[in-house]
Parts: C-alpha cells; structure tokens; sequence
C-alpha cells in the first residue's frame, strides 16, 4: 500500500480540500485551534473545492485550501515546502486581501467576520524558537490586548516536529505526523485508528487516485525536486565562487609581495583562471626570477 506525500502541494489540496472529505479538514482545523464545545466546527463550506480536471496549469493554479464554518469565520490553509522571496509578506497580504473581500462596496464593516491563516512549511521559518506551532496575532504595546484580532497567523513548521508515533498522544501530533510522513508509510499504522485519519489515508492511497491525479501529482513533486536541485546547485556554485575569490587573493597578495605592481593582463589571466590553475600557479611564485614565468 502506498501514499501521496501531503507535503505536496497537490497532494495536500486532495487530502484536505476535497468535497468528500470535510471531515478530515475539520478534524485538522479543530485539532490545531483547540475548538471544543460550542467553538467546534459544526458545518464547513469548502471556498475553493479540489477538482484535479480543472488544475491543468500547476504553476497558475492556486492550490490553498480555503473554507468557512458556521460562524463566518474563514480559514487559509497553505502547504509551503520550499522557501521562497518576501513569503511572510504574502502570507499576509493574502489573509488581508481576504478580509477586504468579505464586502461588497458599500456594506456594512459589521458583516466583517475574521480570518484565520494557517500555513504550514517543510523548513524552519522562524529560528529564535524551538515549537513547531505558533501563533501571531496584533496586540497592543502596553496592556498586551489583542484588540485588533480578526486576523490571526498560525504557522507550523514541520521540521521542528520530532515525535515518533508512540509519542501522539493527541489528534493533532497524529495530524503532524501524518502530513510529515505518510508519504513514506506502506500501511495505516494501528494507533492512527480515528475515522478522519484514516479517512485521510484514503483519500492519499495512490491506489485510489485517477490517471490525470497521478500524472498531476508527478509533475508537482518533479517541479519541488528541480528546486530543490537549482538552490542546492546554487548554493554549491556559491562555495566554488567563494573558493576561486579566496585563491585568487592569496596569490594576488604574493605576486606583489614578489614582483611589486601587477600588470593588467595578469589581472586579466586571474579572472578567467579556475581553481586549479590558480593553484599551480601560486606554487611557481617563489621560484620565478620574472612573472612572465609564473604563467607559463
């Protein structure tokens, strides 16, 4: 038995976005949020329902789920598996931008209910804390009131997640565990026995996804694998570059410690060398009478 990883974004959307699934979605939502009682969500209308026919452009679709309960309140949830620029500033330009929508022009602010943005990342987002789940919210300086709450930011950050499965004692480390790694399980473990769990692990059984879902899904997890492969060549390059910099220097430093001013062309030769050359060319400096005689 295999499983859709839920770090894809495709994939999250099918397992938490679907029609026929809101049981997972609220079972997920109330988890994280601590609803309980008459705070608990008794009804959710999906915004923006998963239908993989539609999602034909993955670059063009976006693939957040979002959905309204009972009360109006709405939620944004997003799954981000790689970093990209200025994303805090997009989380909260799209939790704003909801907010304004709630409107037409000229209603009444009243009718304004609040947004709550819940985003989930596959990398550490914020460094200066060790819990995987944080909240962040507008508070005023002195009495420390959350006077201006109709926005609300939940951010988990799954690598801050360590528990292994004997440790899920809740329904939501069971949730973060599910998302973290069922695209590595081959079988419904026997302590994630709670109906929407497992309902979530059918809905990510590949056996049970259509041709085009497959196909969709392929390219998702292709398109995370080329980035990850251009940062990781990015970064690699970055070292080299650094690397070539740090030689050229050094031996910048002895040709003129050796010989006094460097001409042009030896600049010239220097900038267009590689690593090695450079090499090699900084052990010939104490033995030639001329620079000429290094280069050759």
């Amino acid at each position: 038995m295999r499983f859709i990883d839920p770090r894809i974004d495709f994939a999250f959307k099918k397992i938490f976005g679907s029609e026929d699934a809101k049981d997972v979605l609220i079972s997920f939502l109330e988890s994280l949020l601590e609803l309980e009682g008459d705070r608990r969500i008794a009804a959710l209308t999906i915004l923006d329902p998963f239908l993989a026919p539609r999602i034909k452009d993955l670059k063009s679709t976006i693939l957040d789920v979002q959905c309204k309960d009972h009360r109006g309140i709405s939620y944004v949830v997003e799954m981000q598996v790689e970093k990209v620029p200025s994303f805090l500033k997009r989380i909260q330009y799209n939790s704003a931008k909801g907010y304004v929508q709630q409107l037409g022009k000229g209603e009444d602010y009243s009718k304004l209910r609040p947004i709550i943005a819940i985003t989930i990342t596959d990398y550490l987002l914020f460094d200066r804390f060790d819990h995987c789940v944080s909240l962040h919210e507008s508070r005023e300086t002195i009495t420390n009131q959350p006077y201006l709450s109709e926005i609300l930011h939940y951010f988990v950050e799954l690598p801050k997640f360590t528990k292994d499965l004997d440790a899920c004692d809740n329904m939501f480390d069971q949730w973060l565990y599910f998302i973290r790694y069922a695209g590595s399980l081959e079988e419904i473990p026997p302590k994630m026995c709670a109906d929407p769990i497992r309902h979530a692990f059918e809905k990510a059984r590949v056996a049970n996804m259509t041709r085009d879902e497959l196909e969709l899904y392929d390219k998702a997890g292709i398109a995370i694998a080329d980035v990850r492969g251009r940062v990781e060549q990015a970064r690699e390059d970055g070292e080299e570059k650094g690397r070539l910099e740090e030689r050229m220097d050094m031996l910048l430093d002895l040709l003129q410690d050796r010989f006094g001013s460097i001409p042009d062309w030896v600049r010239a030769k220097l900038a267009e060398a590689d690593l090695n050359t450079l090499k090699g060319w900084s052990k010939k400096v104490f033995n030639a009478d001329q620079i000429e005689l290094v280069f050759q």
